[in-house]
């Protein structure tokens, strides 16, 4: 088999590029990644590996070191009237950068075997084969990893689809200073709703945290104003050093008709992505990962195009749910006042979007109960 030649090309080196890569030839399959970016690729996002996320990552061969991070042991929802929290039922979560991510993966890939063209584009033309520096590329499977603005989701024809929602996110590292003992999203990660966004606060490790805005607002400005809106934090951050500067990008919530045809096959936000508000899109790679190996191991993409929207249609759900929060502020309010007063409740929640319960099973339990409360929670 020459250079040029693999059962698998994976086109995109991102995490869930790579995951898919470490799946795949965990199962045994000689496997070809390429991405025209250099290693390690950044992203802006929160960077919470969420304990569903953690134990997936764990499936593929990786158990960061808690050392490398920070671990967190449960949500927290604040607005200017309210807050509740809930720890996890099942494990911890684990602040981790995302350059961090990158190189565990790309080390766990290179471990196994996977051979990587980093700095290299792969050439996608209508009507044409697959090409790398000029050769043509030869393979059994071709895998698209390669983001929401995915080539290879063009070149396939699997573009018909729709985007439910477009909002932006801004990212940024602090540090807090020793005589702070106590501060945002030490324990927890912490999400601060305000009417023209959302705040994430992640721990990164001793008194540092990642701060990331996403809101319906596109400028630079979003991440200063709208911190500024939340008094608590905006306080906070004042003791704070900023260590990075803002970084941006795109939250949306897609899906496409199919993620596979013949032997091509879709992953990742090129496969349909869910709003950064749920904070899953690493859960929903590592899974689709696994998934399309299994698939693959039975000789075709069939069970992957069958079962791929299982695992993107909770999170979907959930961030549909948030987003009615996000978009109506009298709803939430009400909400968050009903979680305040009932945390059993947010915490059922939690485990609903984490996959450990299912949601007809919490609705059954709390639905009329839940309906109730917000009704009385109007005046």
């Amino acid at each position: 088999m020459g250079f040029y030649d693999a059962d698998v090309l994976i086109v995109g080196g991102g995490p869930t590029g790579l995951a898919a890569a470490i799946a795949l030839r965990q199962a045994g399959a000689d496997v070809l990644l390429a991405d025209a970016l250099e290693p390690p690729i950044d992203k802006a996002c929160g960077e919470g590996l969420m304990p569903d996320s953690r134990r997936e990552l764990a499936s593929l061969g990786i158990e960061p070191d808690e050392a490398l991070g920070a671990p967190f042991i449960g949500i927290r929802f604040a607005d200017l009237h309210s807050a509740v929290s809930a720890e996890f039922a099942q494990g911890t979560g684990l602040g981790l950068r995302r350059l961090t991510l990158h190189r565990l993966l790309l080390d766990r890939a290179a471990a196994l075997g996977v051979r990587m063209q980093w700095g290299s584009t792969v050439e996608l033309r209508a009507g044409e084969a697959p090409s790398l520096h000029g050769s043509t590329l030869r393979y059994k499977y071709l895998i698209g990893a390669d983001g929401e603005a995915s080539r290879t989701r063009a070149w396939a024809g699997l573009n018909a689809g729709s985007a439910r929602s477009r909002r932006f996110g801004f990212r940024a590292h602090f540090e807090f200073p020793p005589e702070m003992k106590a501060h945002p999203g030490s324990s927890y990660v912490e999400v601060y709703w305000g009417d023209a966004g959302q705040v994430y606060v992640t721990p990164m490790g001793e008194r540092r945290v990642c701060v990331a805005v996403i809101s319906r607002l596109h400028s630079p400005a979003t991440f200063q104003r709208i911190i500024d809106s939340i008094p608590v934090l905006r306080d906070a951050l004042l003791h704070a050093k900023q260590l990075t500067p803002q970084r941006g990008a795109v939250s949306t919530t897609s899906s496409f008709r199919r993620v596979a045809r013949g032997n091509i096959a879709l992953v990742g936000d090129a496969s349909g992505s869910v709003d950064a508000i749920t904070g899953e899109g690493l859960a929903i790679g590592f899974r689709q990962a696994l998934l399309l190996r299994d698939s693959i191991g039975e000789g075709n993409l069939d069970r992957y195009q069958a079962q791929h929207a299982d695992i993107l249609r909770p999170p979907q759900r959930m961030a549909s749910l948030l987003l009615w929060m996000d978009r109506y502020p009298s709803l939430r309010r009400r909400v968050l006042r009903v979680f305040a007063s009932r945390p059993d409740l947010f915490a059922a929640m939690l485990r609903v979007h984490l996959s450990e319960e299912a949601l007809s099973a919490v609705a059954l339990r709390h639905g009329t109960e839940f309906g109730r409360l917000l009704l009385s929670s109007a005046g």
